[in-house]
Protein backbone atom coordinates (compact mmCIF):
# COMPACT_ATOMS: atom_id res chain seq x y z
CA UNK A 1 0.00 0.00 0.00
CA UNK A 2 1.41 3.60 -0.67
CA UNK A 3 1.35 5.68 1.78
CA UNK A 4 2.89 8.90 2.88
CA UNK A 5 3.14 11.97 5.51
CA UNK A 6 1.40 15.30 4.86
CA UNK A 7 0.72 18.23 6.29
CA UNK A 8 -3.51 19.20 6.30
CA UNK A 9 -3.57 22.68 6.41
CA UNK A 10 -7.51 23.95 7.32
CA UNK A 11 -8.55 27.58 6.85
CA UNK A 12 -11.04 29.67 9.03
CA UNK A 13 -13.10 32.73 8.31
CA UNK A 14 -12.64 32.63 4.35
CA UNK A 15 -15.15 29.62 3.99
CA UNK A 16 -17.80 32.88 5.11
CA UNK A 17 -16.66 34.91 1.92
CA UNK A 18 -18.67 34.91 -1.45
CA UNK A 19 -17.91 35.41 -4.83
CA UNK A 20 -14.26 37.42 -3.40
CA UNK A 21 -13.37 33.96 -2.44
CA UNK A 22 -10.70 33.38 -4.55
CA UNK A 23 -8.68 36.61 -4.08
CA UNK A 24 -8.16 35.85 -0.19
CA UNK A 25 -7.55 32.21 -1.15
CA UNK A 26 -4.53 33.30 -3.51
CA UNK A 27 -3.44 35.67 -0.92
CA UNK A 28 -3.25 32.81 1.87
CA UNK A 29 -1.42 30.47 -0.39
CA UNK A 30 1.10 33.20 -1.42
CA UNK A 31 1.65 33.81 2.47
CA UNK A 32 1.85 30.26 3.08
CA UNK A 33 4.50 29.71 0.37
CA UNK A 34 6.16 32.69 1.73
CA UNK A 35 7.13 31.44 4.71
CA UNK A 36 8.45 27.97 3.17
CA UNK A 37 10.69 29.74 0.50
CA UNK A 38 13.71 28.20 1.62
CA UNK A 39 11.96 24.43 1.88
CA UNK A 40 11.65 21.87 -0.66
CA UNK A 41 7.69 20.56 -0.40
CA UNK A 42 4.84 20.10 -3.05
CA UNK A 43 1.58 22.11 -2.29
CA UNK A 44 -1.85 20.55 -3.43
CA UNK A 45 -4.81 22.27 -3.25
CA UNK A 46 -7.96 20.82 -3.05
CA UNK A 47 -12.08 21.80 -1.89
CA UNK A 48 -11.50 23.55 1.21
CA UNK A 49 -8.34 21.88 1.68
CA UNK A 50 -4.30 22.44 1.29
CA UNK A 51 -1.80 19.91 2.02
CA UNK A 52 1.70 20.10 2.39
CA UNK A 53 3.28 17.05 0.64
CA UNK A 54 6.83 15.53 -0.49
CA UNK A 55 8.81 17.50 2.33
CA UNK A 56 12.24 16.50 3.79
CA UNK A 57 10.19 14.43 6.75
CA UNK A 58 13.40 15.68 9.95
CA UNK A 59 11.87 19.26 8.77
CA UNK A 60 8.70 18.02 9.61
CA UNK A 61 8.55 20.45 13.33
CA UNK A 62 10.06 23.26 11.36
CA UNK A 63 7.39 23.91 8.79
CA UNK A 64 4.45 23.55 11.32
CA UNK A 65 6.15 26.20 13.82
CA UNK A 66 6.08 28.45 10.50
CA UNK A 67 3.27 27.74 8.81
CA UNK A 68 1.07 27.62 12.22
CA UNK A 69 1.97 31.57 12.48
CA UNK A 70 0.42 32.10 8.75
CA UNK A 71 -2.87 34.56 9.80
CA UNK A 72 -5.79 32.95 7.94
CA UNK A 73 -5.09 29.77 8.74
CA UNK A 74 -7.60 27.97 11.24
CA UNK A 75 -5.67 24.18 12.24
CA UNK A 76 -3.35 21.89 11.11
CA UNK A 77 -3.05 18.12 11.25
CA UNK A 78 0.32 15.76 10.37
CA UNK A 79 -1.78 13.56 8.38
CA UNK A 80 -1.28 9.97 6.59
CA UNK A 81 -2.28 10.12 2.54
CA UNK A 82 -3.40 7.08 1.13
CA UNK A 83 -5.76 5.60 -1.80
CA UNK A 84 -8.81 5.39 -0.97
CA UNK A 85 -9.71 1.84 -0.15
CA UNK A 86 -11.37 -0.98 3.18
CA UNK A 87 -8.60 -2.55 3.07
CA UNK A 88 -6.03 0.00 2.65
CA UNK A 89 -7.83 2.01 5.60
CA UNK A 90 -7.77 -0.97 8.23
CA UNK A 91 -4.20 -1.51 7.75
CA UNK A 92 -3.34 2.60 7.88
CA UNK A 93 -6.06 3.23 10.94
CA UNK A 94 -4.29 0.19 12.84
CA UNK A 95 -0.78 2.99 13.33
CA UNK A 96 -3.04 5.54 14.93
CA UNK A 97 -4.78 2.50 17.77
CA UNK A 98 -4.59 3.36 20.92
CA UNK A 99 -3.14 1.20 23.66
CA UNK A 100 -5.99 1.48 25.86
CA UNK A 101 -9.25 3.41 26.95
CA UNK A 102 -11.77 5.07 24.99
CA UNK A 103 -11.34 6.51 21.12
CA UNK A 104 -14.10 6.68 18.30
CA UNK A 105 -13.71 7.07 14.72
CA UNK A 106 -14.79 10.11 12.95
CA UNK A 107 -15.26 9.97 9.31
CA UNK A 108 -15.94 13.08 6.16
CA UNK A 109 -16.89 11.23 3.07
CA UNK A 110 -16.55 13.87 0.53
CA UNK A 111 -16.43 10.88 -2.56
CA UNK A 112 -19.70 9.74 -2.70
CA UNK A 113 -19.37 6.92 -5.39
CA UNK A 114 -18.09 4.71 -1.70
CA UNK A 115 -20.79 2.17 -1.14
CA UNK A 116 -20.54 2.92 2.59
CA UNK A 117 -21.87 6.63 3.85
CA UNK A 118 -19.49 7.96 6.96
CA UNK A 119 -21.44 6.40 10.15
CA UNK A 120 -20.39 2.92 8.32
CA UNK A 121 -17.28 3.23 7.65
CA UNK A 122 -16.32 4.57 10.82
CA UNK A 123 -18.43 1.56 12.53
CA UNK A 124 -16.38 -0.29 10.62
CA UNK A 125 -12.72 0.48 11.32
CA UNK A 126 -13.98 0.77 14.57
CA UNK A 127 -14.90 -2.63 15.16
CA UNK A 128 -11.43 -3.13 13.25
CA UNK A 129 -9.63 -1.87 16.07
CA UNK A 130 -11.82 -3.50 18.62
CA UNK A 131 -10.77 -6.83 16.79
CA UNK A 132 -7.18 -6.39 18.07
CA UNK A 133 -7.10 -4.66 21.09
CA UNK A 134 -9.62 -5.78 23.71
CA UNK A 135 -8.29 -2.73 25.77
CA UNK A 136 -10.41 -0.37 24.29
CA UNK A 137 -13.76 0.22 24.26
CA UNK A 138 -15.91 3.00 21.64
CA UNK A 139 -17.07 6.40 23.48
CA UNK A 140 -18.73 8.71 20.98
CA UNK A 141 -19.38 12.20 22.92
CA UNK A 142 -16.40 12.03 25.60
CA UNK A 143 -13.86 9.73 23.51
CA UNK A 144 -9.77 9.71 25.69
CA UNK A 145 -8.92 9.26 21.73
CA UNK A 146 -10.35 10.72 18.61
CA UNK A 147 -9.02 9.30 14.97
CA UNK A 148 -10.15 10.83 12.41
CA UNK A 149 -10.78 9.56 8.37
CA UNK A 150 -11.35 12.23 5.38
CA UNK A 151 -12.19 10.74 2.19
CA UNK A 152 -11.60 13.05 -0.28
CA UNK A 153 -13.10 13.14 -4.08
CA UNK A 154 -9.39 12.78 -5.14
CA UNK A 155 -9.64 9.11 -4.87
CA UNK A 156 -7.16 9.74 -1.25
CA UNK A 157 -8.04 9.26 2.43
CA UNK A 158 -6.30 11.15 5.32
CA UNK A 159 -5.71 9.87 8.62
CA UNK A 160 -4.93 11.59 11.90
CA UNK A 161 -5.42 11.93 15.39
CA UNK A 162 -4.78 15.50 16.17
CA UNK A 163 -5.16 19.21 15.75
CA UNK A 164 -3.10 21.77 16.19
CA UNK A 165 -4.23 25.36 16.40
CA UNK A 166 -2.74 27.76 13.76
CA UNK A 167 -3.34 31.98 13.66
CA UNK A 168 -6.52 32.53 12.65
CA UNK A 169 -7.88 35.74 11.35
CA UNK A 170 -7.15 36.70 8.09
CA UNK A 171 -4.86 36.55 5.69
CA UNK A 172 -2.14 39.79 5.61
CA UNK A 173 -2.39 42.01 2.69
CA UNK A 174 -6.33 41.40 2.30
CA UNK A 175 -7.46 44.23 4.62
CA UNK A 176 -4.84 46.99 3.35
CA UNK A 177 -1.90 48.69 5.07
CA UNK A 178 -2.07 50.79 8.58
CA UNK A 179 0.65 52.57 10.16
CA UNK A 180 1.62 51.61 13.78
CA UNK A 181 3.02 53.72 16.06
CA UNK A 182 5.73 51.23 17.22
CA UNK A 183 7.27 52.47 20.31
CA UNK A 184 9.81 50.01 22.84
CA UNK A 185 6.68 48.94 25.42
CA UNK A 186 4.29 46.28 25.82
CA UNK A 187 1.50 47.68 23.87
CA UNK A 188 2.24 48.41 19.87
CA UNK A 189 3.90 45.54 19.29
CA UNK A 190 0.38 43.39 20.36
CA UNK A 191 -1.74 46.29 19.11
CA UNK A 192 0.56 45.46 15.01
CA UNK A 193 -0.28 42.03 15.71
CA UNK A 194 -4.10 42.27 16.23
CA UNK A 195 -4.21 44.29 13.53
CA UNK A 196 -2.02 42.29 11.37
CA UNK A 197 -4.30 39.16 12.29
CA UNK A 198 -7.65 40.58 10.68
CA UNK A 199 -5.49 41.14 7.33
CA UNK A 200 -4.26 44.71 7.34
CA UNK A 201 -0.15 44.85 6.09
CA UNK A 202 1.50 46.81 8.92
CA UNK A 203 4.34 49.24 7.85
CA UNK A 204 5.83 51.20 11.59
CA UNK A 205 6.66 54.46 12.66
CA UNK A 206 8.94 54.87 15.61
CA UNK A 207 9.68 58.33 16.95
CA UNK A 208 13.39 58.49 18.79
CA UNK A 209 14.98 61.28 21.45
CA UNK A 210 18.70 60.89 20.48
CA UNK A 211 20.58 61.73 22.93
CA UNK A 212 17.79 61.55 25.26
CA UNK A 213 17.08 58.20 24.50
CA UNK A 214 20.16 55.61 23.56
CA UNK A 215 20.83 53.55 20.54
CA UNK A 216 20.15 50.63 22.37
CA UNK A 217 16.20 52.06 22.70
CA UNK A 218 16.38 52.34 18.94
CA UNK A 219 17.37 48.51 18.54
CA UNK A 220 14.95 47.41 20.67
CA UNK A 221 12.44 48.67 18.83
CA UNK A 222 13.74 46.96 15.27
CA UNK A 223 13.81 44.16 17.10
CA UNK A 224 10.52 44.23 18.30
CA UNK A 225 9.43 44.64 14.35
CA UNK A 226 11.93 41.52 13.51
CA UNK A 227 9.65 39.88 15.98
CA UNK A 228 6.32 40.85 14.34
CA UNK A 229 7.79 39.93 10.72
CA UNK A 230 6.89 36.26 11.87
CA UNK A 231 3.11 36.72 12.58
CA UNK A 232 3.09 40.39 9.69
CA UNK A 233 5.95 39.49 6.69
CA UNK A 234 8.16 42.02 5.98
CA UNK A 235 7.78 45.35 7.83
CA UNK A 236 8.52 49.30 6.32
CA UNK A 237 9.95 50.73 9.25
CA UNK A 238 9.93 55.16 9.22
CA UNK A 239 12.30 55.99 12.20
CA UNK A 240 11.70 60.36 12.28
CA UNK A 241 14.02 62.15 15.09
CA UNK A 242 11.58 63.75 17.41
CA UNK A 243 14.39 65.39 19.63
CA UNK A 244 13.91 69.04 18.64
CA UNK A 245 10.36 68.81 18.76
CA UNK A 246 10.35 67.43 22.19
CA UNK A 247 12.15 69.83 23.54
CA UNK A 248 10.33 72.35 22.02
CA UNK A 249 7.40 71.04 23.54
CA UNK A 250 8.94 70.58 27.00
CA UNK A 251 10.41 74.89 26.54
CA UNK A 252 7.02 76.69 25.01
CA UNK A 253 3.97 74.83 26.42
CA UNK A 254 2.29 73.81 30.33
CA UNK A 255 3.80 71.02 31.70
CA UNK A 256 0.70 68.69 32.51
CA UNK A 257 -0.08 69.33 28.31
CA UNK A 258 3.58 68.07 27.25
CA UNK A 259 2.15 64.11 26.71
CA UNK A 260 -0.84 65.88 25.37
CA UNK A 261 0.54 67.45 22.87
CA UNK A 262 3.55 65.30 22.03
CA UNK A 263 0.95 62.58 20.95
CA UNK A 264 -1.06 65.00 18.57
CA UNK A 265 2.27 66.02 17.37
CA UNK A 266 3.15 62.32 16.75
CA UNK A 267 0.05 61.24 15.02
CA UNK A 268 -0.21 64.61 12.85
CA UNK A 269 3.37 63.28 11.41
CA UNK A 270 2.26 59.29 11.45
CA UNK A 271 -0.80 60.61 9.34
CA UNK A 272 1.10 62.75 6.77
CA UNK A 273 3.77 59.82 6.05
CA UNK A 274 1.21 57.15 6.02
CA UNK A 275 -0.70 58.97 2.89
CA UNK A 276 2.50 59.31 1.41
CA UNK A 277 2.32 55.44 1.58
CA UNK A 278 -0.85 54.45 0.64
CA UNK A 279 -1.68 53.56 4.80
CA UNK A 280 -5.37 53.75 5.13
CA UNK A 281 -5.11 53.95 9.13
CA UNK A 282 -3.51 54.48 12.02
CA UNK A 283 -2.73 52.03 14.44
CA UNK A 284 -2.22 52.49 17.91
CA UNK A 285 -1.68 50.78 21.16
CA UNK A 286 -3.93 52.31 23.39
CA UNK A 287 -5.69 50.75 26.50
CA UNK A 288 -8.42 52.87 27.73
CA UNK A 289 -7.82 54.55 30.77
CA UNK A 290 -4.25 52.29 31.35
CA UNK A 291 -2.37 56.14 31.63
CA UNK A 292 -3.13 59.27 31.80
CA UNK A 293 -3.10 60.34 27.81
CA UNK A 294 -5.54 57.30 27.80
CA UNK A 295 -8.63 58.49 28.89
CA UNK A 296 -11.36 58.90 27.23
CA UNK A 297 -10.84 63.34 26.64
CA UNK A 298 -7.04 62.14 26.15
CA UNK A 299 -7.71 60.45 23.00
CA UNK A 300 -10.50 62.78 21.74
CA UNK A 301 -7.97 65.65 22.16
CA UNK A 302 -5.32 63.53 20.23
CA UNK A 303 -7.62 62.25 17.29
CA UNK A 304 -8.46 65.83 16.82
CA UNK A 305 -4.97 66.04 15.01
CA UNK A 306 -5.73 63.30 12.66
CA UNK A 307 -7.25 64.60 9.66
CA UNK A 308 -8.27 62.41 7.00
CA UNK A 309 -7.25 59.06 8.57
CA UNK A 310 -9.34 56.31 11.03
CA UNK A 311 -7.11 55.80 14.12
CA UNK A 312 -7.23 51.51 15.06
CA UNK A 313 -7.24 51.20 18.77
CA UNK A 314 -7.40 47.03 18.91
CA UNK A 315 -6.62 47.04 22.60
CA UNK A 316 -9.01 49.56 23.70
CA UNK A 317 -10.59 47.37 25.57
CA UNK A 318 -7.90 44.60 27.02
CA UNK A 319 -6.26 45.05 30.28
CA UNK A 320 -2.80 44.83 31.03
CA UNK A 321 -2.46 41.24 31.95
CA UNK A 322 -4.41 40.18 28.65
CA UNK A 323 -1.83 42.33 26.99
CA UNK A 324 1.39 40.91 28.69
CA UNK A 325 -0.03 37.51 27.94
CA UNK A 326 -0.53 38.66 24.39
CA UNK A 327 3.15 39.67 24.32
CA UNK A 328 4.35 36.64 25.79
CA UNK A 329 2.44 34.28 23.25
CA UNK A 330 4.21 36.43 20.11
CA UNK A 331 7.65 36.12 21.58
CA UNK A 332 7.77 40.30 22.28
CA UNK A 333 7.71 40.31 26.04
CA UNK A 334 11.37 39.84 27.19
CA UNK A 335 12.42 42.48 24.77
CA UNK A 336 9.62 44.93 25.73
CA UNK A 337 10.63 44.72 29.36
CA UNK A 338 14.19 45.45 28.70
CA UNK A 339 14.96 48.84 30.39
CA UNK A 340 15.95 51.19 27.82
CA UNK A 341 13.49 54.62 27.55
CA UNK A 342 12.02 56.01 24.63
CA UNK A 343 11.09 59.41 24.15
CA UNK A 344 7.66 59.05 25.83
CA UNK A 345 9.56 58.49 28.87
CA UNK A 346 11.19 61.97 28.21
CA UNK A 347 10.05 65.06 29.96
CA UNK A 348 7.31 62.70 31.78
CA UNK A 349 5.38 65.53 33.93
CA UNK A 350 4.57 64.90 37.68
CA UNK A 351 0.98 65.30 37.15
CA UNK A 352 -0.06 65.12 33.61
CA UNK A 353 -3.50 66.68 32.81
CA UNK A 354 -6.47 63.60 32.80
CA UNK A 355 -8.61 65.74 30.74
CA UNK A 356 -7.62 67.95 28.63
CA UNK A 357 -9.06 70.70 26.89
CA UNK A 358 -9.05 70.69 23.10
CA UNK A 359 -8.98 74.29 23.06
CA UNK A 360 -6.45 74.96 25.36
CA UNK A 361 -4.26 71.81 23.74
CA UNK A 362 -3.97 73.55 20.72
CA UNK A 363 -3.28 77.05 22.07
CA UNK A 364 -0.95 75.21 23.85
CA UNK A 365 0.42 74.01 20.73
CA UNK A 366 0.50 77.15 18.86
CA UNK A 367 3.06 78.52 21.40
CA UNK A 368 5.66 76.28 19.98
CA UNK A 369 7.84 78.63 17.10
CA UNK A 370 8.60 76.80 14.38
CA UNK A 371 6.61 73.96 14.71
CA UNK A 372 5.36 73.48 10.89
CA UNK A 373 8.89 73.66 9.79
CA UNK A 374 10.34 71.10 12.57
CA UNK A 375 7.57 68.81 11.48
CA UNK A 376 8.62 69.36 7.96
CA UNK A 377 12.58 68.66 8.88
CA UNK A 378 12.24 65.56 10.70
CA UNK A 379 9.32 63.83 8.08
CA UNK A 380 12.68 65.30 4.99
CA UNK A 381 15.23 63.79 7.50
CA UNK A 382 13.64 60.34 7.78
CA UNK A 383 15.36 57.12 8.61
CA UNK A 384 13.47 54.10 5.99
CA UNK A 385 14.37 50.75 7.33
CA UNK A 386 13.05 47.05 5.65
CA UNK A 387 12.71 44.55 8.10
CA UNK A 388 12.56 41.31 6.58
CA UNK A 389 11.01 38.82 7.46
CA UNK A 390 12.67 36.15 9.22
CA UNK A 391 11.64 32.33 9.69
Amino acid sequence: MEKKKVILLRYGELFLKGKNRNLFEKRLIENIKKVLTDIEYKFIRTQNRYYIEDFDESLQDEIVERVRKVFGLHSLSIAIKLPTDYQNLKEAIADFMPTDGTFRITTKRADKSLDKNSMQISAMLGGYLLSLNNKLSVDLYYPKNEICVDIRENGYSYIFSDKIDCAQGMPVGTAGRGMLLLSGGFDSPVAGYRMARRGMEIYGIHYHSYPHTSELAKQKVLDLAEKLTKYCSDIKLFIIKFTDIQQAIHEYCREDYMITIMRRIMVEIAEKIALKNNCGALITGESLAQVASQTTRSITVTNEAVKTLPVFRPLIGMDKYEIMDTAEKIDTYAISELPYEDCCTVFLPKNPVIKPDLEIAKKEQAKIIGLEKMIEDAIESVEIKIIKATY
